[in-house]
């Protein structure tokens, strides 16, 4: 059996589509589907049913996927190892929000600088969107709070982020401390909201969470990098809630205040996420599996 047509059903398998599988292979979008047919006509099966959105597979198709796609992805290792020892340079593309990526995965990646690796970025804010270019090709691993599904994505839970309630000395002096415990937002009217956006996603997961109820008032300033809420909630523009990792350091200066420990903080999690079958790339399973080790300890 052809392993070029092996190859382009594996990576049609996975993206579920022949468009974004052709994407993937630097192939026209005809050309997928004509290796599809005659290894189909080679099988005498059907692999995939066509739908109006894409393709899923046959139990033909899922069969012969899980037998193929392990020994691709291991002839892959091999060739991407031969590359490694004759010196070929390789550049890691990443994506995710701003925030985590500068003070997080950057960190995190530098010393692989020093092994030959160069680093790309695209900053993005909007899961979807950093999803959608990954499975395209233009990305090569990303960092998002989104769990992706589907065949095409291989996601790992990287670390837990914390969220805290936090606003200037100034603000946080007006603030009861017992009344905030017992009677929740009630304590908080009057005092401005900062947040990354107009539907004030932080604020509202920890309203739910730790007040069992939803914000009543608009954000007062509305910046979509976390940093610069930060920034405005020192200079004493209001309250936000923001993650503890982001604001520790001022936290930890009297810069600003946590409002509230609730004994049970909000949390969410991030995912590193990949391609499924891309870590036989040895540039990018090194890069995976140092930041699944960094991550442990965030």
């Amino acid at each position: 059996m052809d392993l070029a047509l092996l190859r382009t059903f594996v990576a049609v398998h996975r993206a579920g589509s022949f468009t974004r599988a052709a994407a993937l292979l630097g192939l026209s979008q005809p050309a997928v589907t004509s290796q599809i047919r005659t290894l189909e006509r080679q099988l005498g099966r059907p692999l995939f049913h066509r739908r109006a959105r894409g393709v899923t597979p046959t139990a033909v198709g899922d069969e012969l996927a899980h037998k193929a796609a392990p020994h691709l992805d291991a002839l892959l290792r091999i060739t991407e190892s031969e590359r490694e020892a004759v010196g070929g340079a390789r550049t890691l593309h990443l994506a995710g929000p701003p925030e985590f990526l500068s003070l997080r995965v950057l960190p995190a990646l530098a010393p692989l600088v020093g092994q030959g690796h160069t680093l790309r970025t695209a900053l993005q804010t909007d899961a979807a969107e950093t999803l959608e270019g990954l499975a395209a090709g233009h990305h090569d691993l990303v960092v998002t709070t989104a769990r992706p599904r589907g065949a095409l994505f291989n996601a790992a839970a990287l670390c837990d982020e914390e969220h805290v309630l936090v606003a200037a000395p100034y603000w946080a002096a007006l603030i009861d401390p017992e009344r905030l415990r017992e009677h929740g937002t009630d304590a908080l009217e009057g005092i401005p909201l900062v947040e990354v956006h107009e539907s004030l996603p932080l604020v509202a997961r920890y309203w739910a969470t730790v007040f069992d109820a939803l914000p009543d008032a608009a954000a007062t300033v509305v910046t979509p990098d976390l940093r610069a809420v930060l920034e405005c909630v020192r200079a004493g523009a209001g309250l936000a809630v923001l993650p503890r990792y982001l604001c520790q350091d001022a936290l930890d200066r009297g810069q600003v205040v946590a409002l509230l420990e609730p004994a049970v903080p909000p949390l969410r999690t991030w995912f590193l996420v990949v391609r499924s079958g891309s870590l036989a790339l040895a540039h990018l399973a090194r890069a995976h599996a140092r930041l699944l080790s960094a991550g442990a300890q965030w």
